[in-house]
C-alpha cells in the first residue's frame, strides 16, 4: 500500500489544475494546494482505509478554497468599510463647518497677529503646514510650534469669554461672548 504522501504527490498536477480553475491566480491556487496538503498530513488519521486518498484530499481542497473565498469576502468588506470611514473623516461636512463657533472667529483679532493668521490659514482655510511654512519662510517644525501656541492662546481666550461653551467643544454655541469679550475682558494686551 502506498503512503498517503506518495499517493497525494502522484496527483499533484490534478490538484493544482482543480484549484487554478476556481481561484483567480496560479499563485493563490498553489497556496491553496499547499495549505490543503498540510491539512491532509496533519489529519491523516481521519482517512478511513476503505476511502480513496484522492477523494478525501479533494474534500479538504474544496474546503480550503471556500475558506479563501470567505476570507477574501471578509477582507473586501473590511476594506470597503474602512474606505467609507476614511471618506467621512476627510470630507468636510457642511454641518461641521456651520457649527464652527462664532466666538472663535470674533476672538481671532485679539490674538497676536501672526497667531490669528495661522489659525485662519491652517484651521479655517485648510492650508497645509508645508505650504504655510514655505510662505512664511520658516521651518515646518517652527510653524508647528507657533500653531500650537496660537491654538493654546485661542483656547484660553475662549475659556475666558465662553466658559461652558468652550468646555463642550463650542457645538450649538448660544453664548453672546464675542460681543461681551471686548467689554468684559482685556485681550488687547496680546500675550
Amino acid at each position: 500500500m502506498k503512503t498517503l504522501e506518495t499517493s497525494l504527490l502522484e496527483h499533484l498536477s490534478e490538484f493544482l489544475a482543480f484549484a487554478r480553475k476556481r481561484l483567480s491566480s496560479p499563485e493563490l491556487a498553489a497556496d491553496a494546494v499547499q495549505e490543503s496538503l498540510l491539512k491532509a498530513l496533519r489529519s491523516s488519521g481521519e482517512l478511513r482505509e476503505d476511502e480513496s486518498a484522492k477523494a478525501w484530499f479533494y474534500r479538504i481542497l474544496r474546503r480550503t478554497i471556500i475558506d479563501l473565498y470567505r476570507r477574501d469576502d471578509v477582507h473586501a468588506r473590511a476594506v470597503e468599510k474602512l474606505k467609507v470611514e476614511l471618506e467621512q473623516q476627510v470630507t468636510p461636512d457642511a454641518e461641521e463647518d456651520r457649527v464652527t463657533c462664532q466666538c472663535m472667529k470674533a476672538l481671532l483679532p485679539t490674538l497676536k497677529p501672526e497667531y490669528a493668521e495661522l489659525i485662519e490659514r491652517l484651521d479655517l482655510g485648510g492650508e497645509s503646514t508645508d505650504e504655510a511654512s514655505a510662505r512664511l519662510g520658516i521651518t515646518r517644525n517652527n510653524l508647528i510650534v507657533r500653531h500650537h501656541r496660537a491654538r493654546q492662546q485661542l483656547r484660553e481666550r475662549l475659556e475666558l469669554s465662553c466658559q461652558s461653551c468652550a468646555t463642550h467643544g463650542c457645538l450649538d454655541c448660544t453664548c453672546d461672548a464675542p460681543s461681551q469679550a471686548h467689554d468684559n475682558h482685556n485681550f488687547n494686551g496680546r500675550n
